[in-house]
């Protein structure tokens, strides 16, 4: 059975619910703690959960900090569960770096793959630690913002603080 850390963050786009194992942080939702529980059982179907757990407090402190303006990137063990193709895209999205973004078609020759856009949008779409692996920063090939698991508006917040927009 794999026990699972659960907290919350309050944060300038809505309250955080994050999920972590011994692993590192494995899951982020924007959309509420019943979406949370939701990804929870699909990736560790096996699992016993501990709330409010201070197995989370340095990826806390670290959001706190990316808020606050003084943190640029994430420095934190990171428990990826996905396909191999998902995994090599989330890595190469975690390398996007603060204040830029890439097209799903960057990414895509990235990871020696450049016809694999769509398949990379839906691994950009499927990243569970959103933030921490900044698929906010994925823009259209024209520089428009597309889809995002918060919404547009979180989307331009994010870029905003980031001073991208």
């Amino acid at each position: 059975m794999m026990r699972i850390y659960v907290s919350e963050l309050h944060s300038p786009v809505g309250t955080l619910h994050l999920a972590s194992s011994n692993q590192g942080v494995a899951c982020i939702s924007l959309s509420g703690k019943e979406e949370l529980l939701k990804d929870l059982e699909r990736l560790f179907p096996d699992m016993e959960l501990e709330e409010n757990a201070s197995k989370n407090k340095k990826a806390i402190r670290q959001l706190k900090e990316y808020f606050s303006g003084t943190r640029k990137g994430f420095d934190l063990l990171l428990h990826l569960i996905g396909t191999e193709f998902q995994k090599l895209v989330w890595r190469q999205l975690y390398r996007v770096p603060y204040g830029r973004t890439a097209s799903y078609k960057e990414i895509a020759e990235k990871i020696g793959k450049p016809k694999a856009m769509r398949a990379v949008g839906q691994a950009n779409h499927r990243n569970p630690i959103p933030i921490i692996i900044p698929c906010h920063r994925i823009i259209g090939a024209n520089g428009q913002l597309v889809g995002f698991g918060g919404g547009l508006d979180m989307k331009r917040f994010l870029l905003s603080h980031e001073g991208v927009l």
